[in-house]
């Protein structure tokens, strides 16, 4: 110990750590200043990844959404060709039940003109038969 009460071996511990500080702080700010001064190429570079980045969602986004577009033209597309399909079934299904009405209207009235263009009537067939067996007689 000093006659003055002072430690002196404490002074010379302050003056050592306030060293290693300065020393520190000096090698902070040189590393710092180099990090700083530094060419910065990753700025450059980030923006034009975005902008693929950004350009392949878009992309992504308008072929999904022609997928789709697609896909639901197909479907009305296919249910317009079945209704104009179902359509024309009706029309040609309509078509032979007039054909086949006009068939059997005209078997139909070729036997009632064959009943009509009869001498006799049919139950009087047997009484004709007879008449004129008496007359070739």
């Amino acid at each position: 110990m000093n006659s003055g009460g002072k430690d002196l071996s404490g002074e010379a511990g302050d003056r050592e750590l306030d060293q290693a500080l300065e020393d520190f702080r000096l090698s902070v700010h040189a590393w710092s200043e180099a990090a700083y001064s530094l060419p910065r190429t990753a700025a450059v570079a980030a923006p034009r990844g975005n902008w693929r980045l950004a350009a392949a969602w878009a992309l992504g986004c308008v072929l999904a959404a022609g997928s789709l577009a697609g896909g639901l033209y197909d479907r009305h597309h296919r249910r317009e060709l079945a209704k104009i399909a179902a359509i024309q079934a009706a029309r040609q299904r309509q078509l032979a039940a007039a054909q086949r009405a006009r068939i059997e209207d005209a078997n139909f009235m070729a036997t009632v003109d064959q009943d009509v263009s009869q001498e006799v009537p049919s139950a009087m067939e047997p009484l004709a038969q007879l008449m004129e067996g008496n007359t070739n007689q």
